[in-house]
This record gives structure tokens, sequence and C-alpha cells, in this order.
């Protein structure tokens, strides 16, 4: 019996566990050193190689970080981020879809420290966080680490359409017990799964949360995690569901998860924004002002050298016209992967969520821990979620993609998978 001098909140986490995502990447290395890189499928981590199964960073990207100044890498910013930033980063994510509202925007830690802010300031401790069956894992270790809960609903209807319903139905139930509720919706594609909402279909989602809450004092809040938003289609067109944040209730409010990671190939230096919508200019003082204490005492400022290159970006059209060529041509990469893999699971059989796009797909199982195990013997390395397998096809090759599905398909067979 340890005699721990842990805090007795921090002992309730329990113990750690290995995260599946950089363990199934380990066991792909491993193999890798045993038989080279030629003869294993490595479906795990979720950055982009190239058909050489080169890692991909945006030449642009890498040209403007690596010619800033020193003063630009190494100097203190702002605890909200660079000014310049605050509002350039809304171009970016919003560009020509901005709602029509009061929108502010604060530095964070990537994708990963906006969804903390967002549930440590839009959450109580005990509350139940509300995302889709198949998430990031990442959802639940924040919500934990924070003492709050998280719940899932099922995602898709048995067409292949959002699944509002279930959605709804558990939304009453958590407000039964709360008085507010954060949704966390990953969207566009999604991750780990490439399924997308339409814009009609977040309309639809907002009339609901008001709907649960008409004449009550509980409030809603929609978060949309748009990690992947670059790299989901054609740029104006996904980024229309920017437009039904507009005009929200009072009792409604809009929060953006925006990350450089993906859209600029910057994994590594860890920054993004979280970006909240609202009707009401004193609930935009509010977000501004608890999210500014919140990364003070987390991180005290993010990384100024991602902010400065989106900052230089953002200012050039001819820049940025450079950076969205790049970016088109490694989404029609992915794209055309997901597509083979989609089109050979369906000529085999092999029941997969919808993708629409995006870097993952993903297949439901009822052992996944158990497939991934045996597609070891095929030497292809996938990610075991709770639903189902994970297939990072951002950086499988497409000569490796073709007879993939497949040998996953044999797999679940062997193991009696449905």
């Amino acid at each position: 019996m340890i005699n721990s001098c842990v805090a007795p909140h921090a002992l309730k986490k329990g113990k750690p566990s290995k995260d599946r995502i950089f363990g199934a990447s380990e066991a792909a290395q491993k193999r890798i050193s045993e038989i080279g890189k030629d003869n294993v499928i490595n479906a795990t981590i979720g950055c982009i190689l190239d058909n050489d199964e080169k890692f991909v960073v945006l030449p642009t990207v890498s040209k403007i970080y690596r010619g800033l100044k020193d003063d630009e890498y190494f100097r203190y910013a702002p605890i909200m981020g660079l000014p310049e930033y605050l509002e350039l980063v809304q171009n970016a994510c919003f560009s020509q879809s901005r709602p029509e509202a009061f929108t502010a925007a604060i530095a964070t830690a990537g994708g990963t420290g906006a969804i903390h802010h967002a549930v440590w300031n839009y959450a109580e401790v005990g509350d139940t966080v509300l995302t889709s069956e198949w998430y990031w894992g990442a959802y639940k270790n924040i919500c934990e680490d924070m003492d709050r809960h998280l719940d899932t609903y099922p995602m898709v209807t048995e067409d292949n359409k959002f699944n509002l319903a279930g959605c709804e139905k558990k939304v009453r139930e958590i407000l039964a017990k709360q008085d507010r509720i954060l949704l966390i919706i990953n969207t566009p594609a999604h991750n780990p799964t490439g399924f997308s909402l339409t814009p009609e279909e977040i309309e639809n989602v907002l009339k609901m949360l008001e709907n649960c809450i008409e004449g009550t004092e509980k409030k809603a809040v929609l978060c949309l995690d748009v990690a992947y938003i670059d790299y989901a289609g054609d740029r104006e067109e996904v980024r229309k569901i920017f437009r039904k944040l507009s005009n929200l209730p009072k009792n409604i409010f809009g929060l953006i998860a925006y990350s450089l990671s993906k859209s600029f190939t910057m994994y590594g230096q860890r920054c993004g924004a979280l970006i909240g919508v609202t009707n009401d200019e004193k609930q935009i003082l509010e977000f501004i002002n608890v999210n500014k204490i919140t990364s003070r005492a987390c991180w005290s400022n993010c990384n100024r050298g991602a902010m400065e290159t989106l900052d230089t970006i953002y200012s050039d059209e001819h820049l940025l016209d450079q950076i969205q060529q790049e970016r088109a041509h490694y989404y029609t990469m992915i794209q055309e992967r997901g597509d083979i893999f989609t089109e050979e699971a369906e000529a085999c059989g092999l029941k997969m969520l919808p993708y629409i796009s995006g870097f993952f797909l993903s297949i439901p199982a009822k052992d996944p821990e158990a497939v991934c195990n045996k597609l070891h013997e095929d030497n292809i390395f996938c990610v075991p979620l709770a639903a189902g397998v994970r297939v990072a096809v951002c950086g499988v090759p497409k000569k490796k993609i073709y007879g993939m599905a497949a040998k996953i398909k044999a797999a679940m067979d062997a193991l009696g998978e449905d």
C-alpha cells in the first residue's frame, strides 16, 4: 500500500493507462524496425504522410516560420494572444461565413487547449459534458481531469444521417440533472470517422437546444471542434456551418475550437484558438475575461512563432493563395485514399461509419482490441477505440490502401465479428 502524497482529488483518476493512439504507433514502429517500413501498414498517427511516407509540412508554412526574426520566436506573447492573431485567426476560421454576432478569440495551446477552456469555463464541476459515441479520446481525459464527466449519444441513424433524436434524448436527460449543458460536436471531417454535419443539421441542433431549455433558466453551449476543417472539402462550403451561429438566443452560447496543428501542419508548435460567438455583447466580454484568467493559470501565454506565422500568411493574399493550393493538393491526396478504402469496403462487405472527408475513418467492432491484434499478423496497425477501429488514411500511402479493407474484413470474420 503506497503512502501517497498525491492530493485525493487526483487519486480519483486511477492508474494511468497507455494512450491507445501512441501505444498503437509504438507497436507499429517496433514492427517496422524488425521488417522494414515497406512491409508494414502504419495507420495509427494523425498527421499527413505523402505517398512516399514522408512527413508533410506545407512548404509555405515552413518558409515563413523559418524566416521569422528572433524576437518573433522568443519574446513573450500577450496572455490573450497577439492582437493581430486574435482577429486573423477568426478570418482563418470563418473566411466568408463569419456569423452575424459578437465574436472574440483567445489563443490556446492547440485545439486541445481550446477544448480544455471550453470544459473548464462552460461546464460546472460535477457536470456531464455531451459528445457523440465516436469521439476523440482526449475529450474524456480533459473532462475527468477537471472533475467533469463525459457522456455520449449514438452519432448516426441506421441510414447514416446525423442522429438528432438520439442527441436530443441525451440532452434532455442531462438537463434534468443540471443547469447547463455543453455539447461538443467535432465537425467537419470528424475525428475519428470522417463524418460531417451539414449546415441544416447544425441549425437543427441549435433549434433542438433552444427547445430543450425553453421556459427555463437553463443554458446551452454548443462547441464545434473544427480541427480538420481545412481538409474537409471546398473551403467556403465547409464553413457555411458558421452562419448558423448568427443571432443566437441569449441562453445559447457558441464556441469554436480551432487548431493550427492540421490547418498549418504545425502539430508540435501547439497553437490554436477558442472563439466565442454570442448575440450578447456582455457575454463576449465575459468570454474574454474568464478565458484570459484560465490561460494565465494554465500556460500563461502561447507559442509566439506559430501566431506570427499565421499573421504573416493571412496578411498577404499571395501567401494565402499559396497555402490554399498546398492544402488542396494534400486534401485531394487524402481524399483519394479514403475513397479507395470506402469503395473496397463496400465491395467486400466491411461495415464502416460514413466517411465524407478527413484524416480518419472508422469500422465498428465488438472487440476493437482483438481486431487490431489480429491485424498485427498481417502487419497492419490501426487504433482500437471504444466502439471500433480507427484507420488514419492521412498517413497511409495510396499503394498500401489497396486491399486493406479486405484484410480488415478477413480479420473480423476470423474473430466472429458481424
